[in-house]
């Protein structure tokens, strides 16, 4: 079986990639391949969710083996199939491309192609330009500052004139251990 994915970024109008790969293909596979569609650099710990009733986070499938719950199973993309996780058309995933800033791309499985197969995936369609791979927070910072001048918002700016701790009424403010 083949796959078609469409991938979508919520953070650029226009762009847009598919690429095909076959069902049993790992996650590694994919995730190479959106690096490569987007000129990305593999040096992030990205990680593929499989999405639930529309766009509900589920199952997580990452790069690396993290240390979970023991009663979690865990998925990593190097040993995980494809066909393991997705198996109808119009099914969704995120691919989570800068995990400190928690920003994904949006991915469906578009169609499932049966009776045929490939040997490696490969990028069918690309249009525009992706987003860039991580934030660039110096930047963000120069465009919205954090306020660090105590002058400027002090105590008395944020309640009011100086509060004298006698002037503050404790009743009804008694803590029982009683519901």
């Amino acid at each position: 079986m083949i796959y078609r994915f469409i991938i979508i970024s919520d953070e650029v109008d226009g762009f847009m990639r598919e690429i095909q790969i076959d069902a049993d293909a790992k996650f590694l596979e994919l995730h190479k391949l959106i690096l490569e569609s987007c000129g990305y650099e593999d040096n992030q710990l990205t990680s593929f969710t499989i999405c639930e009733n529309g766009w509900e986070k589920g199952q997580e499938i990452t790069l690396e083996e993290m240390d979970t719950d023991a009663d979690e199973d865990s998925y990593i993309m190097a040993e995980t199939e494809l066909s393991e996780f997705l198996e109808d058309e119009k099914q969704h995933m995120l691919y989570t491309f800068d995990p400190l800033a928690d920003r994904v791309f949006f991915i469906e499985l578009s169609e499932i192609k049966t009776g045929k197969s490939l040997k490696e995936g490969k990028i069918t369609r690309s249009i525009g330009e992706p987003p860039a791979q991580q934030l660039d927070f110096d930047e963000m910072f120069a465009r919205n500052p954090i306020v660090e001048d105590s002058s400027i918002m002090d105590d008395d700016d944020l309640f009011g004139e100086e509060v004298d701790s006698s002037e503050i009424d404790m009743e009804g403010f008694d803590i029982s251990d009683e519901f």
